[in-house]
């Protein structure tokens, strides 16, 4: 597990008065374990098992309120379903067409648009790959 983004975003969470409820620090746990940027519903069924009370507004509403604080990223590259990212540095992200996986990897320098937006408030910045993984070919 991610323990380092998992304390950071404790401490977050405790700063911006937040409570550390027992389903929002699953769903905390949850991410920093599971790095395959899963959706909502994937935690939904993963972790009803441990905690057969959690619902799937708790999860979204978790999911939301990590987001607004910066822990979370949503990442909205596929028509329908967002998926969620503990590592919120900047990176890229390579989805496999065959097996579905999505991974990270790093990008050399910021992405920074050239002069035909200047004067445009950037609000987010994503770099998305499709492809065959290497496992898959």
């Amino acid at each position: 597990m991610e323990k380092t983004k998992y304390s950071l975003a404790t401490r977050e969470l405790k700063k911006h008065k937040k409570s550390l409820s027992n389903p929002r620090l699953k769903i905390l746990e949850y991410l920093c374990y599971y790095r395959d940027h899963p959706t909502a519903e994937q935690m939904y069924v993963d972790l009803h098992k441990e905690l057969p009370t959690l619902s799937k507004t708790t999860i979204y509403n978790t999911l939301h309120a990590l987001a607004e604080l910066g822990l979370v990223k949503i990442l909205n590259f596929e028509e329908n379903k967002a998926r969620y990212d503990i590592i919120t540095e900047e990176h890229g992200h390579f989805k496999c067409q065959t097996c579905g996986g999505i991974f990270d990897f790093q990008v050399e320098q910021k992405l920074i648009p050239k002069g035909e937006l200047l004067g445009y408030k950037i609000m987010e910045r994503n770099l998305y790959f499709k492809g065959i993984c290497k496992k898959c070919l």
